[in-house]
């Protein structure tokens, strides 16, 4: 452990600092970045076949979640009820580290392997390298997400997301160098966080627990990033269920493309007194003491 951090998600690095005041030796912590590749398991009991489906730079820990939740976002499998079980493979040339996990998937469930054409590859800075184009990089979503009852988001309670958020990363504390991917109540409680220094791997690590968890109407909650909100991660989103996406760096065109044809609510630049609404399919009440007094609650824009 490193200020109460898991020893795999961190290391120290000699290093000198240099200052108006001059120059010392140091040490810094850095945020580990290490691959993983994932693997899948499905055919008959006395067929079974065992296929590498990509490698990904991420952040050691919580690696049985994002193998889960990356296949899951993928399309590659419809719910957790088709995984039997997800396991870390011993290989001599990992020096003892566990850097392949395996999804087992119950036998007379088939994978959409289509979509693992699409993806081998990943970078920790870029979750779409080697997509070929935009058309292949839409999988295969769930309907648009629908409301089932109005939901109202208070504004106050979303001023106070990102503190929250920030609060809770200990790998950022430490390193400074790691993306956060949170969920959130209504009324703004934290339920999970999980960081990687990939933003997709995070996400995909929030999903993979939220499935294994069962939480109940994720189109209820909100997601909140610690970055930008790129089309691969509301795509993500979209896949997941979650309706409602803030992130505190700003969307990309794509993005909220992606949310206004998957009738999600998208707010971006979320800061502690203010935030852009690019689209909204809920109501989010703005408090009177605010200079724009026009309404009391915007509707979809």
């Amino acid at each position: 452990m490193m200020n109460g951090l898991p020893s795999h998600a961190v290391i120290r690095s000699a290093i000198q600092r240099i200052s108006v005041s001059g120059s010392h030796a140091s040490l810094d912590v850095l945020s580990v970045e290490e691959p993983l590749e994932i693997r899948l398991e499905y055919g008959p009991a006395n067929q079974r076949v065992i296929k590498s489906i990509s490698v990904t730079m991420r952040t050691p820990g919580n690696d049985q979640e994002l193998a889960l939740g990356f296949l899951y976002t993928e399309g590659m499998i419809s719910s957790a009820a088709a995984v039997k079980k997800v396991y870390a493979v011993k290989d001599s040339c990992s020096i003892g580290k566990e850097n392949i996990i395996c999804v087992a998937l119950i036998e007379g469930v088939e994978p959409n392997l289509a979509q693992a054409e699409r993806n081998f590859y990943t970078t920790s800075s870029c979750g779409v390298c080697g997509k070929a184009s935009i058309a292949s990089i839409r999988t295969k979503q769930p309907a648009p997400l629908e409301s089932r009852v109005p939901i109202n988001l208070d504004c106050e309670i979303l001023y106070g997301l990102p503190e929250k958020l920030r609060l809770a990363q200990h790998s950022f504390d430490a390193t400074g160098g790691i993306h956060a991917a949170g969920l959130f109540t209504l009324a703004g409680e934290l339920v999970m966080l999980r960081e990687d220094v990939g933003r997709h791997n995070a996400l995909d690590k929030l999903i993979g627990s939220s499935l294994s968890s069962a939480i109940p109407d994720l189109n209820k909650h909100i997601l909140l990033l610690s970055g930008r909100a790129s089309f691969e991660l509301i795509q993500k989103a979209a896949m997941a269920g979650i309706s409602i996406v803030a992130a505190i760096g700003a969307p990309s065109s794509l993005a909220v493309e992606l949310a206004t044809e998957s009738k999600m609510t998208l707010l971006g630049f979320l800061k502690e007194n203010r935030f852009n609404i690019y689209i909204s399919n809920v109501n989010i009440i703005i408090p009177q003491s605010h200079e724009n007094k026009t309404k009391g609650q915007f509707h979809q824009i």
